[in-house]
């Protein structure tokens, strides 16, 4: 009995000795808006506010990703809450993101001084209060030094997270503040830095491009180029508040870098053609030993669609999965509709495979 019990641990320990390989799931969605109608909606009679149902049914794809993240394009600068042209959005809204899922926001967009320094410095407080991880603009250049690049240890992997944006809405940022703005040197000193933490893989989340074209721009392309020949082999697109395509680039049998270079919308009020929905990016990494290299094992996507009802004189809105059989009810006019936001979303992403 003593030999067994003794082969039986040995065993275990053989095994345990055995370098187990690691894997990470990642999930990115697009731009989280919050126009006015949306602000009523989610408005209660107390005067609360309520986001679930917003993100009822695409909650479980969400939650079961290791890492979530999003572009929050808007500000938590405290009432009085507007949408367009100047976004503030209640509290509630955040917190309701990270109930459903989302660890990481990205805040480097144009959006992000609409209420001024006062809307950037209590986005930051807000968010740091919830405990969610944020990058791309930050209160001091100390705050600056301390926390970026943004370094998430995860599953056994080093991620360095990059934020940058091209646009700021004609706004000046006020001193202390900072906003990563697009400037070459300025991203070849950050990757520069960046390599000294060692990271696994570095992953930039880029504000740029044209809206409302599905055709990334020139200037999309010469930058993607430059961030994946610095070693970038994660980009991911905001701003166009429409799908653009995927970009895979094959290195034999294996992938070397994807280009995701618009997500479209994650959830707005925007009615325009194609902004009514957007994509979800799912990457799966892994690694054979603690000291491998990092391996792109899939890059996938989905899509989800914008529901708007009216219900008690205000319109509500809810993300419905393209991938799931189960959805909320919809009828034929919506189903008709969302069938062809998904095609088009398809054949849109294809454009470079």
């Amino acid at each position: 009995m003593k030999k067994w019990t003794i082969l039986f641990l040995l065993s275990c320990l053989f095994l345990q000795a055995i370098p187990q390989e690691s894997r990470l799931t990642l999930l990115f969605a697009g731009d989280a808006m919050q126009h006015l109608p949306q602000v009523q909606g989610a408005k209660n009679e107390d005067g609360t506010f309520s986001y679930d149902s917003c993100f009822y049914w695409v909650k479980e794809r969400i939650g079961a990703a290791d890492l979530a993240s999003l572009n929050l394009e808007t500000t938590l600068a405290g009432p009085p809450y507007s949408g367009y042209p100047l976004f503030s959005s209640p509290d509630a809204f955040a917190q309701s993101l990270k109930d459903v899922g989302f660890d990481l926001f990205f805040l480097a967009n144009n959006h992000a001084l609409d209420r001024g320094r006062k809307g950037l410095e209590r986005t930051i407080d807000t968010l740091d209060s919830l405990r969610i991880k944020h990058t791309g603009t930050f209160k001091t250049s100390s705050a600056r030094t301390l926390f970026y690049p943004l370094m998430i240890i995860k599953n056994g992997f080093r991620i360095a997270f990059l934020n940058y944006t091209v646009y700021t809405n004609g706004l000046k940022v006020e001193e202390p503040n900072i906003i990563n703005q697009v400037d070459t040197n300025l991203i070849l000193r950050d990757l520069q830095h960046t390599r000294l933490y060692k990271p696994d893989i570095i992953i930039a989340q880029m504000h740029w491009g044209e809206e409302y074209q599905t055709t990334p721009s020139q200037n999309q392309r010469r930058l993607a180029n430059l961030l994946l020949r610095e070693g970038v082999r994660i980009i991911i697109g905001h701003h166009p508040h429409v799908i653009q395509p995927l970009d895979i680039g094959m290195n034999t049998e294996e992938i070397n870098h994807v280009v995701y270079y618009s997500l479209g919308n994650f959830i707005s009020n925007q009615q325009r053609p194609e902004t009514e929905g957007g994509m979800l990016a799912e990457i799966v990494l892994s690694k054979k030993t603690p000291t491998s290299p990092v391996v792109i094992e899939q890059c996938n996507y989905t899509f989800v669609w914008v529901q708007k009802k009216w219900q008690d004189n205000k319109v509500h809105h809810r993300l419905v999965p393209s991938w799931s059989l189960h959805k909320p009810s919809m009828n034929e006019e919506e189903k008709q509709k969302m069938d062809i936001f998904v095609r088009q979303a398809e054949k849109i992403v294809r454009q470079n495979q």
